[in-house]
């Protein structure tokens, strides 16, 4: 954006410009008669004017110059536009003779230091009409954004609680200052919000104009989805162990890998050994109930992967595995390991004796042959 000043715009700065340099020129001219007639030298005013109101003009003028330059004044000049009219000012002071001289001396470098102030800020002014861009609200902007990211990591990460506070205080000050004075950031927003309004106001009247049968077609939409959409919809909110635990309530019977399958199609990637895992899986167990019969009293513990033995039929087993020379203690011991039924050495020895085998055909019996 470059604009060009216009004829009456030209006529009205000058117009303005022309009793800013008058006074300055005047109260320059006050300064200097007022010093003279107390030193008596006219090198001496004339340096006091200098130090004073010359300072400020010349501060002035090179902030002009870097304003039309489109560039920011330094710190210095910014700071000597100040200090330069106060010393003015402190110098009538102390060289009047009654208070009353020092009001009037204090006050005759105003003249100059207003002007000087005033020719800077003009000429900042058509600059930011011509360009668009305020160097000094840049420059501030970008102090004020620097300083406020510095705290806000401060606040986050100093180890003592109270930098941390004072730097989330001093973060919220700064926030506020943001943007201040910023005449182009204004025009944006307000811009911004200019379309939000036209934006709301469109959809109200396109709420209120449309007629009733539109008005069902979100619905009419909505009724367009599958089953299955809305399913991978709730399941893909849900915690994936939830899903597996949801899946298995409704088909109880159906294996893992199945699931897992099953649970695929409506989003949830899980695999069997997955779903085995929520569903506390593993190796199945087999329940082993004692037969009706005498010799196994109690109930037999569970075992797991095993065929469902008897304790008789355990023992029977062990002998038979350990040969006929095994002891009571080997068997109850191996029938525990292997079997997992707990025994005890007479109910092996009953056992035992019950399952010997009978005498071969051949062996002489008890008491026959008679008597020799």
């Amino acid at each position: 954006m470059n604009k060009k000043l216009t004829r009456g715009q030209i006529i009205v700065l000058a117009a303005a410009t022309v009793p800013m340099i008058g006074a300055g020129a005047a109260g320059g001219w006050g300064t200097y008669t007022n010093i003279t007639a107390e030193f008596h030298r006219a090198a001496t005013a004339l340096g006091v004017v200098a130090a004073g109101e010359g300072v400020t003009l010349v501060l002035a003028l090179v902030m002009v110059g870097l304003t039309m330059l489109g560039q920011a004044a330094p710190a210095p000049v910014r700071a000597g536009l100040w200090i330069a009219p106060i010393a003015a000012a402190v110098t009538g002071i102390v060289v009047a003779d009654d208070a009353t001289e020092a009001v009037v001396y204090a006050m005759t470098p105003m003249a100059m230091s207003a002007s000087a102030e005033g020719l800077g800020l003009l000429a900042r002014r058509i600059v930011v009409h011509r360009t668009g861009v305020d160097m000094e609200v840049q420059r501030r902007n970008a102090e004020t954004l620097q300083r406020l990211a510095y705290h806000q990591a401060r606040a986050a990460n100093h180890p003592s609680k109270g930098a941390r506070k004072r730097s989330l205080s001093a973060s919220w000050r700064l926030a506020a200052r943001v943007g201040e004075d910023d005449a182009e950031l204004g025009v944006n927003l307000v811009h911004v919000q200019r379309e939000r309004l036209t934006d709301g106001a469109d959809a109200a009247l396109a709420g209120m104009f449309t007629v009733g049968s539109a008005s069902a077609a979100p619905a009419t939409v909505e009724s367009k989805h599958s089953a299955t959409e809305v399913l991978r919809r709730q399941f893909a909110e849900m915690d994936p162990a939830d899903a597996i635990q949801l899946a298995h309530d409704a088909r109880p019977d159906t294996p893992p890998a199945e699931l897992a399958s099953l649970l695929i199609t409506y989003g949830v990637i899980v695999d069997a050994v997955q779903v085995a895992l929520v569903l506390g899986g593993g190796h199945p167990q087999v329940t082993v109930e004692r037969g009706d019969t005498d010799d196994a009293p109690g109930d037999a513990p569970q075992v797991t992967d095993r065929p469902a033995l008897t304790k008789t039929q355990a023992i029977v087993a062990a002998q038979q595995a350990l040969g006929p020379d095994v002891t009571a203690a080997e068997i109850v011991d191996h029938v525990q390991r292997i079997s997992g039924i707990t025994t005890d050495e007479n109910y092996v020895r009953v056992v035992r004796s019950r399952k010997k085998p009978p005498p071969t055909s051949g062996a002489p019996r008890p008491m026959e042959g008679g008597y020799a």
